[in-house]
């Protein structure tokens, strides 16, 4: 069967109104972001700040208009808003507090209901290129080992890696009630951006619409019944960061970082976000901690040591491990085959299981 085009998802969307408008949602310039690989398709409806929680039936009748589509597997709509500096500063009035039932919150904050995920941590740093996803999925892998039901999200929707690291080229279905099945591999559940566009593709998507399409990852995806649910955050402290922290009834963080200082200023930045926003952190990791080298074994601290341990010591909170620098490591993430499942024996697959039994009890702390 030939690839869905993109004249013919428009041309669908052509079909749909907006009820205010009186006007199809493609002549109104709604529609932005389309991305299409293998039969699986995601686009943005761009819509005014105020009128987006009125529009969620025309959203999902876009959804399913386009599912109706021979060819189609999968189909991500979100719905994203510019909102202008100025109106965010706004207050409501007096009628519009008054009538407001007793600690109610905006939309955008509230949390979402997460049935049958018992437990949600974020694993972030404050820049990239320190390792992250790589530690994220060896920490899944490593709680999953334990017996623990783990799912894997990438929440990186620009640079998505989870499904290399995995080894994973399948392509989710929908289920019958119009949920994404996630994939799976090594034990552990896993959804991905990844799985929905093509490789090569560059996302252009502004900050809404990637912070839309993180919470359908979430919210439309049949986790099932999970102990816990692992999100590997890209780099930084920006908008995914922020929404993830007030929509996701998150447990706690785990910061990964490098030893030296300038990761570590970083890695103070993704500390305070956290706290800011009310979302505990578990504590830090020093991921390239040391090298030892294959042949001669002499250790060489190429980024410097021990530097996260004291940053956990000054800040007040817990150091959850080290982690050799090795290409070992580095290969079987590329393989598809992470080093906690092709070498558990290994000491650097020790390393991971000691941190994802300290990341457990923290979540069980958590939880008295």
């Amino acid at each position: 069967m030939s690839e869905i085009t993109a004249e013919q998802v428009l041309d669908t969307l052509k079909m749909i109104k907006d009820p205010d408008k009186n006007k199809n949602i493609v002549e109104l310039g709604m529609i932005a972001g389309l991305q299409i690989k293998d039969g699986h398709i995601a686009f943005g409806i761009e819509v005014d700040p105020e009128r987006g929680a009125s529009l969620e039936p025309l959203r999902k009748l876009a959804e399913q208009k386009v599912h109706d589509l021979p060819g189609v597997l999968t189909v991500t709509a979100v719905l994203t808003a510019e909102r202008d500096a100025e109106k965010i500063k706004e207050q409501p009035s007096a009628e519009q507090k008054s009538n407001a039932p007793p600690n109610a919150q905006p939309a955008a904050f509230q949390k979402m209901d997460l049935l049958g995920i018992d437990a949600v941590i974020a694993i972030a740093s404050g820049k990239g290129g320190v390792g992250k996803s790589t530690t994220a999925v060896n920490v899944a892998l490593a709680m999953a080992a334990e017996g623990k039901r783990v799912g894997l999200l990438d929440a990186d929707i620009y640079g998505p890696s989870i499904p290399l690291m995995l080894g994973i080229t399948d392509k989710p279905t929908q289920t019958a009630s119009g949920l994404i099945a996630p994939l799976e591999n090594h034990g552990i559940t896993c959804m991905s951006i990844g799985f929905l566009i093509d490789e090569a593709t560059a996302m252009v998507w502004r900050g809404p619409m990637a912070t839309g399409a993180l919470e359908q990852l979430i919210k439309d995806v049949a986790w099932g019944q999970l102990d816990c649910l692992v999100i590997d955050l890209p780099p930084g402290t920006g908008d995914i960061h922020l929404t993830l922290a007030q929509r996701i009834p998150l447990s706690g963080a785990v910061i990964v970082s490098t030893p030296q200082d300038i990761a570590l200023a970083d890695a103070r930045k993704g500390m305070n976000m956290f706290e800011k926003v009310d979302i505990p952190v578990f504590g830090l990791i020093e991921n390239m901690s040391y090298f030892n080298c294959p042949h001669c074994g002499e250790r060489t601290e190429i980024f410097s040591h021990g530097g996260a341990r004291r940053e956990s010591e000054k800040l007040g909170m817990d150091f959850l491990g080290e982690i050799p620098l090795d290409t070992s490591i580095r290969e079987t993430s590329d393989n598809g085959n992470p080093i906690v499942i092709s070498e558990p024996s290994s000491i650097y697959s020790e390393s991971y299981f000691d941190i994802g039994k300290k990341i457990w009890a923290k979540i069980d702390q958590s939880k008295s």
